[in-house]
């Protein structure tokens, strides 16, 4: 057989099964790391049943009436939801409660997670414009929690697996890889777009603002004027909005499809349907809730999934 043809079989051995070898089974570390799986599989179901009927109660569902406890800053309650299981916990884990044998592969799936959960927890909140600047420690406890149990099993996972050498090589790593970048860019370039409706919101706030004082000191009465968009919002146009109301969660479901691809993993495919969980509710409710305050919203614009959805 030419040394191009070897080459090519013993790659496409790999391409079936699983492409790396984990706990042995019937071990302590087998059924504590399946178990978890088990419950993250079970929280995705009953969080999809909920949020079905009633969405979280943030942002444009935030509820008056409901005491969720104690408010602290937004930033903080982002990074303590996201940044504390997303980075600090993934990377404890992932060093310390990995196996030692790790490859090339496991250090560009905790890239690739890194690179999703610096940004989200760390640098997003810093340069988010958020309508309110605090937030009920219940509601980010209630996100802290869940993304724990998800992101132990995933670091577990990613950094106990012992990849084969030659993994690079197999479809669903690749696959599983241009599906996150193309996801990551979607959901950054969305989450730009709606930083920078509030940077307009902000703009016309100032300008109502100084035509206030200037007809005050002109007329010596108080200008009625409603302010436009002092306490609303606008419609986003525009890049994958004009697909889908909500493009981000579109672009960060795609980023943990490709995920749970690439990595092969029942941990990432659990975390693939918690978000979904999470996604396709307030994506259906976002929808709903802009169809109801504007007349103007694009008919032909789908809540999360392009065409479909």
């Amino acid at each position: 057989m030419p040394c191009n043809a070897s080459i090519t079989v013993c790659r496409l051995c790999h391409f079936s099964g699983h492409p790396y070898s984990l706990y042995e089974t019937d071990t302590t570390r087998f059924w504590v790391h399946y178990g978890l799986v088990i419950l993250g599989a079970v929280l995705a179901l009953v969080t999809a049943v909920a949020q079905w009927r009633d969405p979280a109660p943030y942002g444009k569902h935030e509820r008056k009436d409901q005491n969720w406890g104690p408010l602290i800053p937004q930033r903080l309650g982002h990074f303590l939801s996201d940044a504390l299981p997303g980075v600090v916990l993934f990377v404890l884990v992932f060093v310390f409660y990995g196996t030692q044998n790790k490859n090339y592969i496991n250090y560009i799936f905790l890239a690739m997670f890194l690179s999703h959960y610096v940004h989200r927890g760390i640098i997003h909140p810093l340069i988010m414009r958020y309508r309110s600047p605090r937030v009920a420690i219940g509601i980010t406890l209630g996100g802290f929690f869940p993304n724990c149990l998800y992101h132990f099993v995933n670091a577990d996972f990613i950094g106990s697996a012992e990849y084969h050498s030659n993994y690079y090589y197999d479809p669903r790593f690749i696959v599983g890889v241009i599906l996150f970048c193309a996801g990551y860019v979607i959901n950054r370039l969305s989450d730009l777009k709606l930083r920078s409706l509030r940077d307009t919101k902000d703009s016309i706030n100032e300008q109502y603002q100084r035509t206030r004082s200037y007809d005050a000191m002109s007329n010596h009465t108080e200008n009625k004027t409603e302010n436009p968009g002092c306490t609303g919002y606008y419609i986003p146009y525009g890049g994958f909005f004009e697909l889908v109301t909500c493009p981000n969660y579109f672009g960060e479901l795609v980023e943990w499809i490709g995920w749970s691809l690439a990595t092969w993993s029942f941990a990432g495919l659990v975390w693939t349907l918690f978000c979904a969980a999470t996604f396709v509710p307030r994506a259906r409710h976002n929808h709903a809730w802009y169809k109801s305050q504007f007349d103007s919203y694009p008919p032909n614009r789908k809540s999360l999934i392009p065409f479909l959805f």
